[in-house]
C-alpha cells in the first residue's frame, strides 16, 4: 500500500490500510491513522498527526512550520482529525508557542488552495471552499461554510453553523447561525436552509431569527439588544450559544443589516 517511489521516514507511524502514492513525502514523527490516502506529490512534515480515513490530494503541504517571525523552533503540532479531505495544494501550518497546535476537526472539507495558518482551530464538518485563506489564531465552530476566495483576519472567531459568502473579507467576528456577505461584511440573515438540513426545527429557527432581528436589524447597539433579549426572550440552547459567543467577541462583531 506504500509506493516504492514515495518517501516514508523510518520514524513515521502509519496505521492499517494507509495508501501512499508515488512521490509523496512523509517526514519523521508523523502519525497517520487507518485507511488514510496520501496522494502523489503530497507532503506531510514532522509534527503532523493525521486521523483515520482522511484523503490528502496532490500538492498539499501538511504540517509546515508557521509563517510567523516569532516562531523559534518550538515542538508544535498540526492535528487533522478523522474523515478530513484536504484537496490539491492546501497548506496547513503547525502551531506556535501561543497554543502549540493547529487543529482541523472531523469531517471537514478543505477545497483546493486553502491556507490554514498557525494556531487555527477549525471545528467539525466545516467546508472551506477554494482559495480560502485563514490568518493565525482563528477559531471556527462546527458546520461552518466559507465561500471561495475569502480571507479571514487573525484572531477572528466564527460561530457554529455560520455561512460566509464567497469573496468576503472577514475582519470581525461572525456569530453562530447567520449568513454573512457584502463589503464590509454584514449580517445577511439566518442560515435557515443549513439549519433545517441539520435537524433544527422551524420553531428553533424562528427563535434564532427573532434574536438576530433585535441584534442586527432593530438595534445598532449590541449591548442594548442583548439586554432586550435577556428580558423578553425565553431561555433556549440557541440563545445561550449566541450569548456565549457575543461575550467573547474580542474583535467586535460584523456589521448589522444593510439595505
Amino acid at each position: 500500500m506504500i509506493s516504492n517511489l514515495s518517501y516514508v521516514h523510518p520514524l513515521a507511524r502509519l496505521g492499517d490500510d494507509v495508501v501512499v502514492e508515488p512521490f509523496a513525502y512523509i517526514g519523521a514523527n508523523v502519525e497517520i491513522g487507518d485507511g488514510t490516502w496520501v496522494g502523489p506529490h503530497a507532503t506531510i512534515l514532522e509534527g503532523a498527526f493525521v486521523g483515520k480515513n482522511c484523503r490528502i490530494f496532490p500538492g498539499a503541504v501538511v504540517g509546515a512550520i508557521p509563517q510567523d517571525l516569532k516562531y523559534r523552533g518550538e515542538n508544535s503540532t498540526l492535528i487533522v482529525e478523522d474523515n478530513v479531505t484536504i484537496r490539491e495544494c492546501c497548506t496547513l501550518n503547525r502551531g506556535t508557542e501561543a497554543s502549540m497546535t493547529t487543529r482541523i476537526g472531523k469531517g471537514t472539507l478543505l477545497m483546493a488552495y486553502v491556507h490554514v495558518a498557525h494556531d487555527c482551530f477549525i471545528g467539525n464538518n466545516c467546508i472551506l471552499a477554494n482559495n480560502v485563506n485563514l490568518a493565525g489564531h482563528i477559531i471556527i465552530g462546527d458546520y461552518v461554510i466559507i465561500g471561495g476566495v475569502s480571507a479571514v483576519h487573525q484572531f477572528v472567531k466564527i460561530g457554529d453553523h455560520a455561512m460566509i459568502g464567497g469573496g468576503s473579507l472577514v475582519r470581525k467576528d461572525v456569530p453562530p447561525y447567520v449568513k454573512a456577505a457584502r463589503e464590509p461584511l454584514s449580517y445577511a440573515g439566518v442560515n435557515s436552509i443549513g439549519l433545517k438540513r441539520r435537524g433544527f426545527t422551524d420553531q428553533q429557527i424562528l427563535n434564532i431569527q427573532d434574536i438576530y432581528r433585535v441584534l442586527f436589524v432593530k438595534n445598532s447597539n449590541i449591548k442594548k439588544g442583548m439586554d432586550i433579549i435577556e428580558a423578553t426572550f425565553p431561555d433556549t440552547p440557541e440563545k445561550d450559544t449566541i450569548f456565549n459567543f457575543l461575550t467573547q467577541a474580542d474583535r467586535g462583531l460584523m456589521k448589522g443589516f444593510k439595505q
